[in-house]
């Protein structure tokens, strides 16, 4: 993830500076791409460990 990341930024500094070529701007997506779906995955795996007390709560409750 860390070689994404520094590559995302090289090409973007490139961009800023001198530009980027049409394979060097369809390399930027790609690498875009990935790094949105591994973040997406990710984050939807937190998300899928949380666990709601409130729930837990409720199925302990005694009428």
């Amino acid at each position: 993830m860390d070689k994404l990341i520094a590559r995302i930024n090289e090409l973007s500094r490139k961009n800023k500076t001198v530009g980027l070529t049409d394979e060097e701007t369809t390399e930027r997506d790609e690498l875009r791409r990935q790094y949105l779906n591994n973040f997406k995955s990710n984050f939807r795996q937190q998300l899928d460990t949380i666990k709601y007390v409130e729930d837990e709560d409720q199925d302990n409750v005694k009428h």
